[in-house]
């Protein structure tokens, strides 16, 4: 049995600085690994990805990250991804990290995601430059995902996402709004891998469990969900039965 801690949509900027770190200090106790779904800062400036770094770096367990949607707005991801990378704060976006923990190679990949909606409500890859340009954003994003997934040579897989890979998870918002809250095509490249788990962030009014038409427990983790500084799953390989997992 792995512990999954996650939390996503922090929202971090300078006058947040130290909320989250009292929480996390006894992290260890409870978790083996902690992913962030992305939207860690407000407006995706540097200055606030430094409050990121010092409230999630150095923790007795590994951290791995996806960015959001606001960490990039101010067209500084780049930088941002190498200040958290620098800090020990592993973040993906395309491509997958595999840790030993507790004897289990646990394989993580991950992408941002992006929107497009969910099967029989959704865009199309036709029509005006702007339109094909979008789902062509998301189809790219998808394909990095699956490939992502794919290379794991892992006894578990987790896709960890910001945008939703189902719609399960966005049942309490409008919707109006869930084309642009995440696509199934995240969903088929978690369904085509056999992931063991599937977290995301970004709808702070939607619902905590859901499940891809494959089978795969979809687990939203953003702040507003989750109402506490971080959540735990347990997790353990699919075929692996309880007793044997402990």
């Amino acid at each position: 049995m792995t512990r999954i801690a996650a939390v996503g949509d922090v929202h971090l900027g300078e006058d947040a600085r130290g909320r989250m770190r009292p929480a996390l200090e006894r992290l260890g106790d409870h978790a083996d690994v902690l992913l962030l779904a992305g939207d860690l800062t407000r407006h995706g400036t540097v200055e606030e990805a430094r409050v990121v770094a010092d409230e999630f770096a150095d923790l007795p367990v590994p951290v791995v990250a996806v960015l959001g949607n606001h960490d990039h707005h101010s067209d500084q991801q780049d930088e941002i991804t190498a200040l958290l990378d620098d800090r020990g704060i592993r973040v993906l976006e395309g491509d997958g990290v595999v840790l030993t923990l507790d004897g289990c190679r646990v394989g993580i990949a991950g992408v941002k995601g992006f929107g497009g909606g969910f099967a029989g409500k959704c865009g199309s890859n036709f029509g005006e430059r702007e339109m094909k340009a979008f789902v062509g954003h998301t189809v790219g994003i998808a394909e990095r995902l699956r490939e992502a997934l794919a290379a794991l040579d892992a006894d578990m897989k987790i896709a960890l996402t910001h945008y939703a890979p189902v719609p399960d998870t966005l049942r309490g918002e409008p919707p109006e709004i869930h084309p642009f809250l995440g696509s199934y095509l995240l969903g088929e490249a978690i369904d085509a891998n056999h992931a063991d788990l599937a977290v995301h962030g970004h709808a702070h009014f939607g619902t905590e469990h859901g499940l891809t038409p494959g089978g795969v427990r979809v687990r939203n983790v953003a702040q507003p969900i989750i109402r506490t500084a971080y959540t735990v799953y347990d997790v353990r390989p699919a075929g692996v039965p309880a007793s044997a997992a402990g």
